[in-house]
This record gives structure tokens, sequence and C-alpha cells, in this order.
């Protein structure tokens, strides 16, 4: 009966788990129909499975706090992987103003006002404001990526969504620490680690990307789902190797799955699925994991400081560090405002909470309380409004055409790949005849499949909506050929008079 009892616990264990994910999977079915962010619903099913409803008993917040950060590895592993360069280089400058000076001026805000409005210490209020000042990228990716934002707006929010970790990190750590209160120079010590951690996350990030991408195209894996899993490993190592050189390890990763996601690598579409199916298991063990160290019965008192600071978050500190951030930037008030309203918290702000109470700082489960309110109630209020305020405030593309997703297997005998495709319905290559394609030399369309079966194209052959095309290109004019076709899929057949290229659009399928 021992040995029964002891293998049944690992057992269950497995099927409880099991069962997470499956909900969890389905959850976002529910939540796509009812317009409710899925994080919401896998924090309350935390919530309910936890010691004061289904009595599974969980209050470790150390061991909670480093698997949560893992599981952000993973998703911004998946957010560098799924961004496309072309359509965020031009955004950098801002989403590191905003990720720095907008973090500082968003604590100092938050903190003021928690102090006015709640009459605690000035070091309770900025520990607050540290805590909740840095936008999540679980929220950001799974929220924002359904609306056709414009695309500087996308790229200004997602990068911001990687960059921010590392000074809110710090100042939480900061103002949680006794001894570097009492140093005189810790806020320069501060500003001086910040700068640290993004030079050394920054370069340990682009030099694994690189040397990662360079390995993948030259070692000839033999089987195909070994890409993927070799590609997301390559980005966790980022991480990893940037956290042991007390560099940011969310900036590292991130900047990984960036270059690794725009180079030249066998088997991308097989990889960006499986890196999104691993972001996704993430955010579901994620937030069912802090969900169930919360502990509900504490919750309502926290309800009014939650609503309170959200609320002065919302409109006077982040709006505050938009304007701030984009002073010396041409932006529209029309994208500051929607910045400003898109500030989406999540995962970080509660892992961050979860810090003064690992450290034993008197006041740290009240944090945690309130910051996982906070998030709960602003996250529902934002994310349902998102689609309106976007609208209202005409920053929505509905002319934005996607871009041409290309899945490319080696053939290294012949120095050639083959480019797939599929033709969806917003798609200027529906009624292209083949011989407008014009492909550059060493390129050719050799088959399509259309409703099931295979036709070999000629000239003449007419493109619609729903073919799945196959091109063989050498391995010179596949570059080429991947921009014609980007190209043709944006402006159709005139590309050529139009000046497409293709680089500057985005997305994951024609």
């Amino acid at each position: 009966m021992t040995g029964a009892g002891l293998a049944g616990g690992p057992d269950l264990a497995l099927l409880v788990g099991a069962v997470v994910v499956l909900v969890g999977v389905l959850a976002m079915r529910l939540a796509t129909r009812v317009g409710l962010p899925s994080l919401l619903i896998y924090l309350g099913f935390g919530v309910l499975i936890g010691e004061d409803v289904a009595g599974v008993r969980f209050d470790n917040p150390e061991l909670a706090r480093l698997l949560a950060m893992w599981a952000l590895a993973l998703i911004l592993a998946e957010g560098g992987l799924t961004t496309r360069w072309s359509t965020v280089r031009g955004s950098v400058p801002l989403a590191l103003v905003i990720s720095t000076v907008g973090v500082a001026v968003s604590t100092a805000v938050t903190g003021a006002l928690t102090v006015a409005l709640l009459d605690v210490d000035w070091r309770t209020g900025l520990l607050l404001g540290a805590v909740v000042s840095s936008t999540d990228a679980a929220a950001v990716f799974a929220t924002l990526r359904r609306l056709t934002l414009r695309r500087r707006l996308m790229a200004v929010l997602e990068l911001e969504s990687g960059f921010n970790d590392a000074p809110a990190v710090l100042l939480v750590a900061l103002l949680a620490s006794d001894a570097a209160l009492d140093r005189p120079g810790s806020v320069l010590g501060a500003v001086g680690l910040v700068g640290y951690e993004f030079v050394v996350g920054a370069a340990i990030g682009t030099a694994i990307g690189w040397l990662g991408s360079v390995l993948l195209r030259r070692v000839a894996l033999p089987l195909a789902g070994l890409y993927p899993l070799a590609t997301v490993a390559l980005a966790v190592i980022g991480y990893a190797v940037a956290a042991l050189a007390h560099g940011s390890g969310f900036l590292a990763v991130y900047l990984a799955g960036l270059i690794l996601g725009n180079a030249r690598l066998p088997h991308r579409h097989a990889t960006l699925g499986f890196a999104e199916g691993v972001a996704w298991l993430a955010q579901i063990g994620l937030f069912v994991l802090l969900g169930l160290l919360a502990t509900p019965h504490r919750l309502a008192a926290a309800v009014f400081p939650a609503v309170v600071i959200g609320g002065g978050l919302l409109l006077l500190a982040r709006p505050a560090s938009v304007i701030v951030s984009t002073v010396w930037f041409r932006i529209p008030w029309r994208e500051q405002a929607f910045l400003s309203w898109a500030g989406l918290r999540g995962a970080v702000p509660i892992v961050l909470a979860t810090i003064p109470d690992t450290i034993r700082l008197p006041g740290g489960s009240r944090v945690f309380d309130v910051v996982l309110v906070l998030v709960a109630v602003f996250t529902l209020a934002q994310g349902a409004s998102l689609p309106v305020v976007a609208r209202l405030l005409q920053v929505v593309d509905d002319d934005q055409t996607r871009d041409v997703d290309v899945e490319s297997a080696p053939l290294a005998e012949l120095d050639a790949d083959l480019l797939q495709l599929r033709i969806t319905a917003r798609s200027r290559l529906h009624g292209v005849y083949v011989d407008e394609l014009q492909l550059p030399p060493g390129a050719a369309l050799s088959l399509v499949v259309r409703a099931g079966r295979s036709i070999v194209p000629e000239l003449q052959t007419r493109l619609v909506r729903g073919d799945q095309l196959l091109v063989v290109a050498t391995a010179r004019s596949r570059d080429a050929a991947e921009r014609r076709l980007r190209s043709i899929s944006t402006h159709g057949r005139l590309a050529a008079w139009l000046g497409g290229t293709g680089d500057g659009t985005r997305g994951r399928s024609a």
C-alpha cells in the first residue's frame, strides 16, 4: 500500500497538471468568444483550486517567483521569434526611453499618489509604484496582437514589454533592501546597475542569437522537429547566460529570439508554431501558479487600495510617463493616448510583488494582495475596452495586409529551398496569374494545391484564395523570391510599379 501511495502521488500530480493545461487550452476559445483576457481565466482557475476553495495548498512565494521567471523567459522568447525586425527597428529608440525614463516617472507618480491617498510611508508607496511600473509581455502579446493597430504603435508596445523588466526589477530590489536605502549613492548606483544590465543583456542576447542562427543554418539536423527545439533552447540559453552574468536575462532572451526569428532558418513556420505552443503552456502554468499563491479571504481588504492605485496608474502615472518619454519624438496625440491606455499589466507585476514577501518585508503579503487585485481588475477593464478605444482614437489600420508566411525546408544536395505559402482572404495574390508573379531567376512555382487537389501550374493559371503554393528556389534567389511574393501579397500585380518590396509588412499568412 505504501508503494502504491508513493506511486500515486506523482501520477496524481501529472493528472492534475494535464487537466489544468487542457482546461487552459479550452478556456482560450471561451476567452475569445466573450472578449475576456485569457490570463484572468487562468488566474481565477488557480484561485479556485487553491487552499481556500478546492484545498490545494501552495504557499512558497520564492519557488513561485523562480518558476514564474522561467515561464516569462519562454513567453519573451516567443515574442522575439514572432516579431519582424523590419517592422520594429524604427521604434527601438522610443521603446528604450519609455522602458527607462517612463518606468522612473511611473514609479514616482504612482508612489506619490499612494502616499497621499492611502496614508502609507514613502518606502511602501514607491515600492508599490515600482512593482506596477512594468508592462507585461504575456498580456501585450496575447491581447494586442489580435488588433490591427498601426505598426509603430504595436512595435513600441511589444518592445517596451521586452525592455522594461530590468529597470522595474532593480527598482523593486532597491526599495525592498534596507542596505540599499542606507547608502547615499543608492540612486546613482541603481542607474548604473540598470545601464549594466541593459548592456550585458543586449550583448549576450545578440551574440547568442547570431551564433545560433549561424549554427542552425550550417548543421543539418536529422529530424525537422529538432529545429524548433534547438531554436527555443538557444533563446533560453541567452536568458540563463545573461542572468549568470548579472545582466538582464529578459532582454537577452527577447533579443536572441528576435535575431533567430528574423534569420534565414529551416522550418521557420514549424518553429514559430512550436514557440507559440510553449508560450501558451508557460502562460497557463504561470497564471494558475500565481492564482494558487493567492489567499482569497484576504483579497476583499485589498480591493479599495488596488482600485485607488490602479486608477492613479492608468489615469495619471502612465499618461505622464508617455508624455515625458515622447516629448522628443513626433508622436500624434491619438497615439500617445492609446499608448497610455494600452499599458497592460499582467504576470510581471504579480511576480515582482512576491519579492517583498520572499524577503519577509513588513507588509509584503499586503503588497502581493493589492497588486493581484489591481492586475485582475484593470486587465479586465483595459483588455475589454482596447478595441473600442483603438477605433475611437482612429489608430486601427483596417487596410493592413498580412505578410506572406513562408515555410522553408532545406534541399541540401541541390543547394535550394522549398518555399510554402497559403493565400488567405485578404492577400492580393488572389486573382494574379502565374506569369504575373515574375519570380527572380532561380525560383519557380512548381505546384498549386487547391481544394485538396494538386495542380501543376501553367503561365495562365490564376491563383485564388485558399491555394497552397510550393516554390522551389536556389539558395541565392530565395530572399529575392520571398520579397517578390510579399510585395505581390501587399500590392497585387502592380507591386513593381508601386515600389513594394514586401519587407515592411507583418503577419503570419498571405
